[in-house]
């Protein structure tokens, strides 16, 4: 199989098939958290209306706690960047927009490649600080497992081929080309069974322990 026919497989039957497996396993993973409920709390609530404790934690969390030490600060902000690069990258790259309107029928308006250019090498960035704080903490090095380096690998990869991709650096488009959206089919089918998931459970996550705890009087 020469480069054009990979190509015209990755961009083809790799893609249908990589986004049925993210489909199908994310659906499959709701519904076992969704239709698995839990035993009903029997005590009486320290709080009334303990859903807006839920609120409350999404914003909480998202925010850097007080107690924040000053050196943990910038990987707080790192992960924030790459967070809200990858949003950008993906949604926003006018190419990426094209292939999304050609499989939802959905389209809207991109920004500059100049812009994304510029977003993409301050995502790369932020994942290496994200990579180099996690190796350097040793207590984050310690609580680290094969889980956490695999996703920060299948981030990094679609973001750096698609840099070199565009920029025709290293390799020949065309090859640059089949790594890049191979990269991509990689972490597409990695996000249900990884703890990528949490691009899906993020919200709902929080809004539960939120809700739990305000319901036990505990601030959360």
């Amino acid at each position: 199989m020469n480069t054009m026919e990979m190509l015209a497989w990755v961009r083809g039957p790799g893609l249908a098939l990589s986004l049925s497996v993210l489909v199908i396993g994310v659906s499959v993973r709701l519904l076992e958290m969704f239709l698995l409920g839990r035993r009903p709390d029997l005590s009486e609530p320290r709080v009334a209306h303990s859903g807006w404790y839920g609120l409350r934690t999404m914003v909480t969390r998202s925010v850097p706690p007080s107690s924040c030490a000053r050196y943990r600060l910038p990987a707080f902000l790192a992960g924030y960047a790459f967070h809200i690069g990858l949003f950008l990258i993906v949604f926003f790259f006018v190419p990426h927009i094209l292939l999304i309107e050609a499989i939802t029928g959905f389209s809207w308006t991109g920004l500059n490649a100049w812009l994304i250019d510029g977003v993409t090498l301050i995502t790369l960035m932020a994942l290496l600080l994200v990579f180099w704080y996690r190796i350097s903490d040793p207590v984050r090095r310690f609580l680290s497992n094969f889980n956490d380096w695999y996703a920060l690998l299948v981030t990094f990869l679609p973001v750096l081929s698609g840099y070199l991709a565009y920029h025709r650096l290293l390799l020949d488009y065309n090859t640059l080309l089949v790594i890049h959206i191979l990269s991509v089919e990689l972490l597409l089918v990695s996000l249900p069974f990884t703890k990528l998931m949490h691009a899906f459970t993020l919200w709902f996550s929080r809004w539960y322990n939120g809700q739990m705890a305000g319901r036990k009087g505990v601030k959360a």
